[in-house]
């Protein structure tokens, strides 16, 4: 899977509540979430996001509470994939339920700045900044989290597999994001960087 776009750039402990404030957790709606997406970090998100646009973050990204609505929002908004030195471990999980891609990158998060072009493929773990024209070695994506994440979520994935429709789908080619719903089943195999917590602290981010 590969995924090119403009990044979006924050620092770290960005948190589930900046990522979608509480006070819009009365809807499951994936479209309303994503009206609000960041609102509370950068105001301008969602003027500015594109689909098939990049979140790049520096550490625990995602901390804070476990609320499902904040991947939810930011793969609705129409990022493709959220590429970050560390995640906050239920953030990581709830990405992957949900079938947003995420990439755990130190390098190219700290390097990478807001409008920079990015190409991400999950297959070789590699993040590409077309903008500064520097490669970086990430971990390699799962096999297993690539065949949830290309059915559009573990929920969908289960739904294929008992069809009889399982395997990997859309391993290649340029990929963009859409809405979804998610499960909050839990994962197992999550690379290392998937292991920071943190609680809900002031987010640094640059936009």
């Amino acid at each position: 899977m590969i995924f090119e776009g403009m990044a979006h750039k924050y620092g770290r402990d960005v948190d589930t509540d900046v990522i979608i404030p509480a006070r819009y957790l009365n809807t499951t709606d994936p479209d309303e979430l994503a009206s609000h997406c960041m609102e509370d970090i950068d105001g301008s998100f969602v003027s500015r996001v594109k689909p098939g646009d990049i979140i790049v973050a520096e550490e625990n990204f995602g901390c804070g509470s476990s609320r499902e609505q904040a991947p939810v929002a930011i793969k609705a908004a129409g990022v493709a994939c959220v590429v970050a030195a560390s995640f906050a471990r239920i953030f990581y999980r709830n990405a992957i339920n949900i079938g947003l891609p995420i990439l755990v990158c130190p390098e190219a998060a700290y390097e990478a700045e807001s409008g920079d072009l990015i190409r991400v493929d999950l297959d070789k773990g590699e993040v590409t900044n077309l903008t500064k024209q520097k490669v970086y070695q990430a971990d390699r994506f799962p096999e297993f989290m690539q065949e949830i994440v290309a059915a559009g979520g573990l929920m969908k994935h289960v739904q294929n597999k008992a069809k009889g429709t399982g395997g990997k789908q859309g391993s290649s080619g340029t990929q963009k994001a859409g809405g979804t719903e998610g499960s909050g089943a839990d994962m197992a195999g999550a690379p290392d960087g998937a292991g920071e917590t943190g609680g809900a602290g002031g987010a640094a981010g640059k936009a």
